[in-house]
């Protein structure tokens, strides 16, 4: 029982930066410039980061909801 809830926690850690990673990547490509007065740099950075974090998180929670419900069809017959 224990290891099996270590390696759920492995796999959401793994899982959760993937997709920050993921994330990060998009954002990337995304010109949020024109939205941002030229003196805030900062602020946008983290701005980005936050975004980054939040989306990422969001997903990769989706995912590892996903595979435990999928998981959890067989009980249902």
């Amino acid at each position: 029982m224990m290891q099996t809830l270590g390696q759920i926690a492995l796999i959401s850690m793994i899982s959760h930066i993937i997709f920050i990673i993921i994330t990060w990547q998009v954002l990337q490509a995304v010109k949020i410039d024109p939205l941002l007065k030229k003196s805030r740099v900062f602020e946008a950075r983290v701005l980005m980061i936050f975004l980054t974090i939040t989306i990422g998180t969001t997903v990769s929670r989706f995912f590892l909801d996903f595979l435990q419900w999928s998981q959890q069809l067989n009980l249902l017959f």
